[in-house]
């Protein structure tokens, strides 16, 4: 029996729209493009507008995350971590165990299932560590469509595996080696593709930031993560949990994550960014420390800008939190207070990497390792007996050798 999902619920208790008719959280979001693109974003507007509330869409994507991702994923109780720290009790929300290894496989079949209504034959993607390059290549390939995967020389160096994926999915990968050569300028190649090629082609954004409808469609498809969840917790524990954790880059896997419990005040919602090796410019990206706010691909949000307005380096170990600017909706609801957003270091999150390893079994993506490092840096703080709930947002294969080379195992 396929499980049953629910992707387009309106939070009806918030007391405000996510986003506003014109793709604005707040004075965040909206659509900053090149005229070009503007009607391909409308476009795409209108499509999916459509789309979630077509029982055939939605049927259709049901049963791929169901029979194909491998949806629902568990709720895994990490005894051991949480007889460690002493006084709290830790779930891990298992998005590693989808098909791909991480929670990108959510967006990816939503959005090649767009393309598919729009009669787009050709899917491209960014992709940071690799995991939303890998399922966007698989997405591709599973319905028999062209894909181009722009990716930074850097991050190839470091996610070599992930590369090797892709291509064997029959993806073309596409190095780019401007700038820092990572995630920020990988996005920038994908939107020059874009503008040249809009007639046969698809962007599958991979995080919840961009121009307009983009925050709002990788939200909608990540919103199963939290839905599960609280069903999952209200049936293990009989109450809600105290804190939800996930890391944050453009904010994909948290806002995902968080966008049910919003409605309930009592939950703090932690998202952690990337300290890298320190907060000073070009040495970390956390972007609520020392940010501002500005206009980064196409949408108004948070950002690490210079007193000039350009975009400064960032550093993480990271590659999937590796980029200087965060999701517009993360920008409003932390001006809200329903958000709250801290960092932790290189140092910390592969600590953390190497903690869950041993204590758990279970070798988390560096991305994660972040958000538990939060939850193993402040569980001295927090009141007995919290119930907290982290996103195990993908699994670390792929960042073994990276992270053994670190460590010296």
């Amino acid at each position: 029996m396929i499980h049953s999902l629910k992707y387009f619920n309106q939070n009806k208790s918030l007391k405000y729209h996510l986003p506003d008719k014109t793709g604005h959280f707040g004075p965040y979001g909206g659509t900053y493009v090149p005229e070009t693109l503007f009607s391909v974003l409308q476009e795409l507007t209108q499509e999916y507008r459509k789309a979630r509330t077509d029982p055939k869409f939605k049927s259709e994507l049901n049963s791929l995350l169901c029979e194909y991702a491998g949806r629902p994923t568990p709720l895994y109780f990490a005894s051991r971590l949480s007889s460690f720290l002493g006084n709290i009790k830790i779930y891990l929300k298992r998005e590693d165990l989808l098909h791909t290894g991480a929670h990108k496989i959510n967006n990816a079949l939503g959005q090649i299932l767009l393309a598919r209504r729009m009669r787009k034959n050709r899917v491209i993607a960014e992709t940071g560590a690799g995991q939303h390059g890998v399922a966007t290549a698989t997405v591709a390939a599973r319905f028999g469509m062209e894909c181009v995967i722009y990716m930074g020389a850097t991050d190839m160096q470091r996610q070599a595996l992930n590369v090797s994926r892709m291509r064997l999915l029959g993806a073309k990968v596409i190095p780019v080696t401007a700038g820092q050569a990572t995630l920020k300028e990988a996005i920038n190649e994908a939107m020059r593709d874009w503008v040249t090629n809009v007639r046969t082609t698809h962007y599958i954004l991979g995080s919840a930031l961009g121009a307009h409808p983009y925050p709002m469609i990788v939200r909608d498809f990540h919103r199963i993560i939290g839905i599960e969840t609280l069903r999952q917790i209200k049936k293990r524990e009989k109450r809600l949990p105290d804190f939800l954790v996930a890391c944050v880059g453009g904010g994909s896997n948290a806002i995902g994550f968080f966008h049910p419990f919003l409605k309930f005040p009592s939950i703090q919602l932690i998202g952690v960014e990337a300290g890298g090796t320190k907060i000073s410019p070009g040495f970390h990206a956390a972007r609520f420390q020392g940010g501002k706010l500005g206009i980064l691909h196409g949408t108004k949000t948070w950002l690490l800008a210079n007193d000039d307005g350009q975009i400064q380096l960032t550093h993480s170990v990271s590659a999937g939190l590796d980029y200087a600017a965060i999701g517009p909706e993360h920008s409003f609801l932390r001006d809200l207070g329903k958000t709250h957003y801290d960092y932790v270091t290189d140092d910390e999150a592969l600590e953390a990497f190497h903690l869950l390893s041993k204590l758990e079994g279970i070798i988390p993506a560096l991305e994660s390792a972040h958000a538990v490092a939060w939850i193993i840096k402040n569980a001295k703080n927090l009141p007995q007996n919290s119930l907290v709930i982290a996103n195990l947002s993908g699994r670390g294969d792929k960042d073994v050798q990276q992270a053994a080379e670190i460590l010296g195992f």
